[in-house]
């Protein structure tokens, strides 16, 4: 359906959703545009009824507002808005049974990435069926990303699963009730002004006073005029180097990630010769448990600062970085608010010769292993290692973002604005990182001289 019609209600903006206005491009690009979505798959085993499926997503899009809601930024004060349910696109897709399996689903999921998902069209989630065999199937969601996030998507396929199979039982969905994306700006707009919203900013303050955040050359400047596609390097971590990097995390009491942001930031301090390094990466920011099965578009931008300065070797950045993970993580609060008490932080990102990175490392909670859904099985599809030259939109920067599936290894992606970079560029600084990161796990103790 169009969003021409009246909106039913005004709800205010989000924290994230007002981060996002930051970056608004218009409807053709950015964070509004088609390309600003997230994409999953999840293979499917049992013999599928579309229609059945078709109801099920009809249902899921009638359970969760966040599908079904437009954000109104042309009238005074934007808000949000819901609209009525509306039939999502079921698109099915013949797949060769005697084919490169793997290869054949990440074309497809290349290709469904590469589509867009209009903002102004909703519902906010699409689907793709790709069909081995008659039992043999994948399921791929795509979804607008003002609408869900990684986590989000996750909570929509299990909900896709259930609602199937209390249709195909012949009865209407029994689901728990869930809270509503529309619920959380309001619990948001009433944490913001308590005394530990007060807490975070004062420790933002004190953490970034003077700080700015690090930024590496682009081969292209801003103004070059250069369309802006953003392309995705996928690469494979392999499995020595996953354990090796699991194992030092727990030597040092930390997380994988941990060690992993660690090989980021010497790599920064390699390239750039800047030892007060500062890497977003980025959180749930669902704030509280009771909004861990909301759908919607949480995730918020949060900056980490390691002053390599004092650290003479590997094992004392790592220790810096797990300090500054569990302060930073226990004083989250969404970025727009960050900004002001320290607005002097992302001006290094505004020389048009130069552009800023996020990192981010994933493991996703929801079905990692296979979730029977009445006489079908689920099971997440993680692992990526296809390469497209435009996929979903970055607004503006480099992601790096790792995979640690159930496997013994890692896959991992670069996003990254082919109107700033250039292939080649992203190929040696992903090259560079992996030399970081085993040196990193295999020789704690070396100093950071000899990085």
């Amino acid at each position: 359906m169009s969003v021409t019609d009246a909106p039913t209600d005004r709800i205010p903006l989000t924290a994230a959703q007002e981060f996002l206005r930051m970056f608004d491009a218009g409807p053709t690009d950015g964070p509004f545009g088609p390309l600003y979505h997230v994409v999953g798959a999840w293979q499917v085993e049992g013999s599928l009824d579309l229609d059945l499926l078709r109801r099920a997503l009809y249902d899921v899009v009638a359970r969760h507002e966040a599908l079904r809601t437009v954000v109104v930024r042309d009238q005074d004060p934007p808000h949000q808005s819901i609209q009525p349910p509306t039939q999502p696109r079921l698109t099915v897709r013949e797949l060769s049974p005697t084919g490169d399996r793997q290869r054949q689903i990440e074309e497809l999921l290349n290709e469904v990435e590469a589509e867009g998902n209009d903002v102004n069209e909703l519902p906010l989630v699409q689907a793709v069926l790709g069909r081995f065999g008659e039992h043999d199937s994948v399921l791929m969601l795509n979804a607008h990303h003002t609408a869900a996030d990684a986590w989000a998507m996750d909570r929509i396929a299990g909900d896709i699963g259930a609602c199937y199979r209390d249709r195909s039982a012949g009865k209407p969905p029994e689901l728990p009730e869930t809270l509503q994306y529309q619920d959380y700006a309001r619990w948001e707009s009433e944490h913001l002004a308590s005394p530990a919203a007060d807490k975070a900013r004062a420790y933002w303050r004190r953490t970034l006073e003077g700080a700015g955040v690090t930024t590496l050359p682009t081969d292209l400047p801003r103004s070059s005029g250069i369309p802006k596609e953003t392309a995705w390097h996928r690469f494979r971590i392999d499995a020595d180097l996953v354990a090796a990097t699991t194992e030092l995390a727990s030597k040092t009491k930390s997380s994988p990630f941990m060690v992993l942001f660690t090989a980021h930031q010497l790599l920064l301090r390699k390239l750039t010769g800047v030892t007060d390094v500062v890497t977003p990466t980025f959180t749930p920011g669902r704030g509280h448990s009771r909004f861990r099965d909301t759908v919607g578009s949480f995730v918020n931008f949060m900056p980490l600062r390691t002053d390599l300065r004092d650290c003479a070797t590997v094992g004392d950045a790592i220790a810096l970085t797990r300090r500054v993970c569990v302060e930073a993580y226990s004083h989250d609060i969404p970025f727009m608010h960050l900004m002001a008490e320290a607005p002097q932080l992302m001006v290094p990102a505004m020389d048009e010769h130069r552009q800023v990175g996020a990192f981010q490392a994933l493991r996703s909670p929801h079905m990692m292993k296979a979730v029977e859904v009445g006489d079908l099985k689920f099971t997440k599809l993680w692992r990526r290692e296809l390469s497209q030259p435009a996929g979903s939109d970055v607004p503006d920067g480099i992601l790096w973002t790792l995979h640690l599936g159930p496997g013994t290894d890692a896959v991992g992606s670069l996003g990254f604005n082919t109107n700033r970079f250039t292939a080649d560029t992203m190929s040696d600084l992903l090259a560079d990182y992996l030399t970081v990161l085993r040196k990193v796990v295999t020789n704690p103790d070396a100093t950071l001289g000899s990085l």
